[in-house]
């Protein structure tokens, strides 16, 4: 029996956990089943309970207290102590039927996924070598003002390019708070980011090309406005476009079409709808007056 699932990732301050908030609000509004499980060892408020938290197995806090480590070393830590307690995860799984979309939130740290192989280890024994069989697509958030600094948007969307490769999984990258710059820019430029553009830092009219190249190194602003910051700026510039994998969806967490609009992504790409059994009206009729009994 198929199982599908969403592993919802990216950088600190994303908005991971109020998609995934959004989503089984908008799951629960159209009587669709959600599993959610917490993957951050650190995180404590939950506008809806996980269904399965890893802190009841290890938590962040308990690892820096009895190891002596840092946040960045705890956590890496708590998931390869995951990796150890695999059966955590496929206990709770198991039981699951197909009707169920398995929420996975991941924690902010990103090195998690493109610099070392313990979310892709996870991935490979929740899709192919466990017992599970999860038809898993990846939601990889990027904050939407990370557009304002170009820079910062393109070495965002690297990070993005390198979680696609090292997972092998479907991919759905999103801008995030896109009502945090609705209004301040304009329809055309914003295009331009959802397929991201080289030709933006060109653009950048913060960055003068005849600047001069010898600046003190103590000095931040000329050193961010360097003639090398700028080569590199355009070396990962050209290195996204020369992959060509990554494009972005809007999504605004306020609006339900919106959030609709995402999973009805994230079900293309998991094949979801394809593997569920056809329902009659009065299944639809019989549902609801469980509900209203329940309520």
């Amino acid at each position: 029996m198929s199982k599908f699932g969403a592993l919802v990732m990216g950088p600190a301050g994303a908005g991971k956990t109020t998609f995934c908030n959004a989503l089984i609000q908008h799951l629960r509004l159209n009587k669709r089943s959600c599993f959610y499980i917490n993957l951050d060892p650190a995180a404590e408020d939950f506008s809806y309970e996980p269904d399965l938290d890893i802190k009841d197995l290890i938590s962040l806090e308990d690892v820096m207290e009895e190891m002596g480590l840092g946040p960045n070393g705890g956590l890496i830590y708590c998931f390869e102590f995951l990796l150890q307690h695999l059966d955590f995860l496929t206990s709770a799984l198991e039981p699951l039927s197909e009707e169920y979309l398995i929420i996975l939130d991941l924690p902010g740290q990103i090195e998690l996924y493109t610099h070392i192989p313990v979310v892709p280890t996870l991935v490979k024994h929740l899709t192919r070598f466990g017992s599970l069989n999860v038809s898993l697509c990846a939601a990889y958030l990027l904050e939407s003002t990370f557009i304002i600094d170009r820079a910062k948007f393109f070495a965002g969307t690297l990070s993005a390019m390198s979680a696609m490769i090292m997972l092998e999984i479907p991919h759905v990258n999103i801008l995030s708070k896109m009502d945090l710059v609705k209004g301040s820019v304009p329809k055309r430029t914003l295009k331009r980011f959802l397929d991201p553009d080289t030709s933006l830092l060109e653009d950048d009219g913060s960055v003068d090309p005849l600047r001069n190249t010898r600046v003190d190194p103590a000095d931040k602003d000329s050193l961010m406005g360097g003639a090398s910051f700028q080569r590199l700026n355009k070396a990962v510039a050209q290195l996204i476009d020369d992959f060509s994998m990554v494009s972005f969806l809007q999504l605004d967490v306020q609006d339900e079409d919106s959030v609709g609009g995402i999973l009805s992504y994230i079900d293309d790409a998991i094949q979801y709808h394809e593997a569920q059994e056809p329902r009659e009206p009065n299944d639809e009729i019989a549902d609801y007056g469980d509900d209203e009994m329940m309520g």
